[in-house]
Parts: structure tokens; sequence; C-alpha cells
């Protein structure tokens, strides 16, 4: 497996990889109709640099992540795993390879605002809740929001 930069005509194949993702804890098709547009990965965001793949031996993607910086802040926008990689390694090495982002751009902390599915990954790779937020796909719900200290230790 290897930590890549996205490239521009993956953004098809990348958004369909977090759906599948996403569908994997069971969510019924209203939800994921309204999750749509939160699921989507731009060719912009690609062009800019923001996004992230893990790939196996053979190229195909394994897992996508999704690094804004705002200051000294970062937030993981994007982070999906294909079900059949789950518990694989492939989630720890691209969280890495994201704080490692969002270091290189001089971010001190990594926001993330998480799929409840997700918070028990998140607390495994030391990331701390802060409390529950709304959500940035569908109103009225609220998901937890962590913030992960990034040190040192993260330069490559």
């Amino acid at each position: 497996m290897a930590i890549r930069a996205a490239q521009v005509g993956e953004a098809t194949k990348l958004t369909a990889l977090c759906v599948r993702s996403k569908a994997h804890w069971g969510y019924d098709a209203e939800f994921m109709r309204r999750s749509a547009a939160s699921l989507r990965v731009s060719s912009a965001d690609i062009a800019l640099g923001r996004m992230l793949v893990a790939v196996d031996g053979k190229d195909r993607a394994l897992g996508v992540a999704s690094v804004i910086a705002d200051g000294t802040s970062a937030d993981l926008d994007l982070f999906f795993i294909d079900p059949p990689f789950m518990g694989r390694g492939v989630g720890r090495a691209l969280f890495k390879a994201a704080v490692q982002a969002a270091y290189m751009v001089d971010a001190r902390t990594l926001t993330i605002l998480a799929d409840p599915n997700a918070a028990a990954f998140y607390e495994r790779m030391g990331a701390r809740f802060l409390r529950n937020a709304p959500s940035d796909a569908i109103p009225g719900r609220s998901l937890p929001l962590y913030e992960y200290d990034i040190t040192f230790e993260a330069a490559p």
C-alpha cells in the first residue's frame, strides 16, 4: 500500500468510494441522498492538492482523505476507507499521511467532524472529543467533533 496525491481524473471513482464507505454503516436511501453533496470529491480540491489516496500495488484506491488548511488549524474534510479494506491498516496509514499533510502547511491542530461510526477510530488515533457539533450535510443532525494535536513527530 502507498499514499499518493489524488489525480484530477479520479474524482468520480473517489466519490463512489466515499459513497460505498458511508453506505457500509447501514444508512437508508434517504439519508444517503441527503449526504450526497458532502460525499462528493471535487476535481477542484484534487487540483488544489487537498486530496490523498491510499492505493494498492495495482494503483486501486483503498481510501481517500482531504485536508483543508486554515492558518494553524486544518480540517480533515473527507476521510473514507473502502469497506473491504477497513480494519487492515489503511485508515491508520491514511490518517498519518493526512496529519503529515496538515503539518507541512504549518497546521498545529486537525479538526475532525466525524461520523458516529468512526468515532472510536479517531479516538484510537489520538484525537480528543471536543463536543457534538451540527452536521455539515444534514440539518438537525449533530456529530462528534474531534481535535488532533499535531506535534513534531508528525514531521516526515
